[in-house]
């Protein structure tokens, strides 16, 4: 199956909240490789590549987030999957 990717950002109480950890957790349980980190105009930035039905499924989980979150906006952008990904990180 061919993978897809989508970069992210998502706007609101985002950070502070362990925004970072939680969509770590969930994109692994999806199987996604990538990576998220904070912004500093205070968004999340993430990168998420996979299986189609996972990326879409990671997406709309994103747009709840964790429980301390408040998700204002998500925007997601069709780009190329890395080759050079395996897993999921948080960056600095």
């Amino acid at each position: 199956m061919a993978e897809t990717a989508r970069t992210v950002r998502v706007t609101g109480r985002v950070q502070g909240v362990s925004f970072r950890a939680w969509t770590q957790a969930e994109a692994e349980g999806l199987g996604l490789s990538g990576w998220v980190r904070n912004a500093d105009d205070g968004s999340v930035e993430a990168h998420l590549q996979g299986a189609a039905d996972a990326v879409e499924a990671m997406l709309r989980r994103i747009g709840e987030g964790p429980a301390a979150a408040r998700v204002a906006d998500v925007h997601a952008a069709p780009t190329e999957p890395d080759p050079a990904l395996s897993g999921f990180a948080i960056r600095r």
